[in-house]
């Protein structure tokens, strides 16, 4: 098995009383796009910006590419690229210029620095914009932005924080279309969203976060699934009168209903089986008009609350501790 990109052990990080990160333990393999997810005060943003060496933990150990991050930032640096969940540019700059700024801070120089401008702003299409000044753009441009800061280094380790918040439609796919070229290309990206159907779209695998600890870990699939007798969610539309389907779910024994809408509800089944299932129908239908009827795959959303309502699934095997290096 190849060693991981990232290696993260017992990470803790207080501020005042309040424990942010509480033994956080994970590894990222290269390659892959990984969700990370969890409520506000979860300690996401905490743990992000330690693995982007912008705040130091008070315990564990964390590396990316075996190089220990708080005894070698400048190293790590290097290699990784951070696009913060709230971005500004500079006035009286335009989006040129700006880019210019950072990939001399960096140290791009001459030929070099040319051809990397030239790449990154053909990546995120920035091209036809590069002499518009920086606060006169969209946010879907804004972003796209931010995004062309980022990759600036050819970073192989990219940390977004909710890099699509508030993004239209469009601008959104654009922005899944990215995140697929560049994980095509090689790089590990670890991608935080309170929009779980689109991280479950976008991402290899899932680490969710509550109170400060990791309850998961792994693809949407073994999330969805991890509750054997958890009920069947069916969607249900009807012609007619919304609230002759409420009451009937209301009465029959087994159901609970889940989501009220315009044309229908989403509710839940605790009977299991195909049989149970076609005697429902059965049921339903000759009580209720019923024009569709269809199971649903179950939410990353509920699943998600369902983890954190039973306290998460036991406390996975940690690895062995990472040898402390020796400082010179």
């Amino acid at each position: 098995m190849s060693t991981p990109l990232v290696e993260v052990f017992d990470l803790t990080r207080s501020f005042g009383p309040v424990r942010a990160v509480d033994g956080v333990s994970f590894t990222l393999p290269a390659g892959q796009v990984v969700g990370l997810i969890g409520a506000n005060g979860a300690g996401k943003t905490t743990t992000m910006r330690i693995l982007a060496s912008l705040d130091q933990p008070d315990g564990g150990v964390v590396r990316v590419g075996g190089v220990n991050i708080v005894d070698h930032p400048e190293v790590v640096r290097a290699r990784l690229g951070w696009m913060p969940d709230h971005f500004t540019p500079y006035a009286d700059t335009t989006v040129g210029d700006y880019l210019d700024f950072f990939a001399r801070a960096q140290g791009l120089r001459g030929f070099d620095l040319s051809r990397r401008l030239a790449e990154v702003l053909e990546f995120t299409d920035l091209g036809p914009l590069q002499t518009r000044p920086s606060t006169g753009l969209s946010k879907g441009q804004m972003q796209r932005l931010c995004l062309a800061r980022t990759l600036l280094n050819d970073p192989e380790f990219l940390i977004l924080d909710e890099p699509a918040a508030g993004l239209d439609p469009k601008a959104r796919i654009e922005f899944k279309n990215l995140v697929r070229i560049l994980r095509d290309r090689g790089k590990t990206l670890l991608i935080s969203s309170h929009i779980l159907s689109e991280l479950g779209e976008m991402c290899d695998t899932l680490l969710f976060m509550d109170a400060g600890r990791v309850v998961h870990h792994g693809d949407k699939e073994s999330l969805q699934r991890r509750d054997a007798t958890a009920a069947l969610v069916f969607d249900i539309t009807v012609h007619g009168e919304v609230a002759l389907l409420t009451e009937w779910l209301a009465v029959r024994p087994g159901w609970r209903l889940a989501e009220t809408r315009r044309d229908g509800a989403r509710a839940e089944f605790s009977g299991t089986g195909a049989v149970a299932v076609a005697a429902e129908l059965r049921r339903l239908a000759a009580d209720v008009a019923v024009v569709d009827f269809h199971r649903q795959e179950r939410r990353l959303e509920d699943a998600f609350v369902d983890l954190l309502r039973d306290g998460g699934p036991p406390s996975p095997s940690l690895p062995p501790p990472l040898p402390t290096e020796e400082k010179s």
